[in-house]
C-alpha cells in the first residue's frame, strides 16, 4: 500500500516513521513547498519520489493513500482534490476550522465514495479499546460528569490560520468526551445541550486558552479546558453513579505502557495496565491500511467515523463561537 504525504511538518515525520514501520506499507512520495525541507525529509525517511506541487502527488496513479498534514484551514481543499482523484484519505485533525469547510470535505468523500478518516490517532490504540470495554461493563454506573484538560506549549509552531488552541489541541479532549458520552448514552448524547465558555487570545489573535462548561443528556455535565502556550499536561476523569475512571497516562499520546484507574466510591480502587505493540501512530497506519485493503470507506468505533468527525467539529465550532 503506497502512501503519499502532503507537507513536511513535524507530524509528517512522525507519520513517516509509522508508515516505514508497517511491513505492508510503503512511503512512496512526499510533497512540500520548500525544496530544502523536502529534500531533507526525503533523505531522512527514505522517500524516493518528491513533488513541489501538491496536486502532482495527488494525481500520481501509484499513490494509494494520501495523508494530509497541512494546516487545519487547508484540509478541506485537499480532501476535495484527493477525493476527486479517487484516493483514500487520512487527514490530520482537526478536520477543518468551520462547518462550511467541514461540509464541503465530507460531501466530496461521499460523492466520490473514497475512504476517509480524520487523524485522531489515539482512538486506534488498545488503551481506548480497554476504556470503552470498561464503560460498557457498567462498573462505574451511569454517566454523571466528565472533567478534562489538555495543554501543550505549541503556539510558536502552529499556523495562525489554523484558528488556535481549540482546533490544535481542544480536538483531543472534545473527541474523547464525545466517544465516552456516545458509548454510555448513545448517539443522542448531546441533543439539547447547553454550554458556556471563557477564554483568552494570544499574540496571533487566536484563542490560546479556553474553558468550556456543558450540560447534556438528562443529568450529565462536562468541563473541558485547553491551552497552547504553556506546559504539557493531560487530565481525563469520568464520574459515574457508582465510581469513576481516570486516565493516568496521557490518553492522547499512548505508548507501549499505559495506565488507567478504576475507583468504586468508598469501596475499592485498582490500576489497570494496558500494554501495546507500539504508539498510536503505529496502530493508525496499520488500521487504515487494512481498512483500505478491505475496500471500506471509513472506520468503525472506537475510531472516528465520518459522522463522528462531523459531530466533533460541531462541538468544536460551537465552543469557538461561545468564547468571549
Amino acid at each position: 500500500m503506497k502512501w503519499g504525504i502532503l507537507g513536511t511538518s513535524f507530524i509528517s515525520g512522525v507519520m513517516a516513521e509509522a508508515i516505514n514501520n508497517d511491513g505492508k506499507s510503503e512511503l512512496y512520495a512526499v510533497a512540500g513547498r520548500s525544496e530544502h525541507n523536502l529534500n531533507t525529509f526525503a533523505k531522512q525517511y527514505g522517500v524516493d519520489k518528491t513533488f513541489s506541487d501538491y496536486q502532482a502527488l495527488i494525481e500520481d496513479q501509484q499513490v494509494d493513500i494520501i495523508y494530509i498534514a497541512l494546516p487545519n484551514h487547508l484540509h478541506h481543499d485537499f480532501i476535495v482534490k484527493a477525493a476527486q482523484q479517487g484516493k483514500a484519505i487520512l487527514c490530520e485533525k482537526s478536520l477543518s476550522v468551520d462547518m462550511e469547510k467541514t461540509e464541503l470535505a465530507l460531501k466530496a468523500v461521499e460523492t466520490h465514495q473514497v475512504f476517509f478518516a480524520e487523524g485522531l490517532m489515539y482512538l486506534h490504540h488498545p488503551l481506548i479499546t480497554e476504556l470503552v470495554s470498561l464503560l460498557k461493563s457498567g462498573e462505574i454506573g451511569e454517566l454523571r460528569s466528565i472533567h478534562t484538560s489538555y495543554i501543550a506549549s505549541i503556539a510558536e509552531f502552529v499556523n495562525p490560520d489554523s484558528k488556535g488552541a481549540l482546533y490544535n489541541l481542544g480536538c483531543y479532549p472534545i473527541s474523547l468526551l464525545y466517544l465516552v458520552a456516545k458509548t454510555m448514552l448513545g448517539e443522542q448524547a448531546f441533543e439539547g445541550r447547553t454550554a458556556t465558555a471563557i477564554g483568552r487570545t494570544g499574540q496571533d489573535g487566536n484563542i490560546c486558552e479556553s474553558s468550556l462548561m456543558m450540560q447534556f443528556g438528562q443529568q450529565q455535565t462536562a468541563t473541558v479546558h485547553t491551552a497552547e502556550d504553556h506546559g504539557l499536561k493531560h487530565q481525563f476523569t469520568i464520574l459515574g453513579s457508582k465510581g469513576c475512571i481516570t486516565l493516568d497516562s496521557n490518553p492522547w499520546l499512548p505508548t507501549q505502557e499505559n495506565r488507567l484507574s478504576v475507583e468504586i466510591y468508598e469501596t475499592s480502587k485498582r490500576s489497570v495496565s494496558v500494554r501495546a505493540e507500539g504508539d498510536a501512530f503505529f496502530y493508525q497506519v496499520r488500521n487504515i491500511r487494512q481498512a483500505v485493503e478491505k475496500g471500506l470507506k471509513g472506520l468503525e468505533n472506537p475510531c472516528a467515523t465520518w459522522s463522528d468527525s462531523h459531530r466533533i467539529m460541531q462541538l468544536l465550532t460551537e465552543w469557538h463561537g461561545l468564547v468571549r
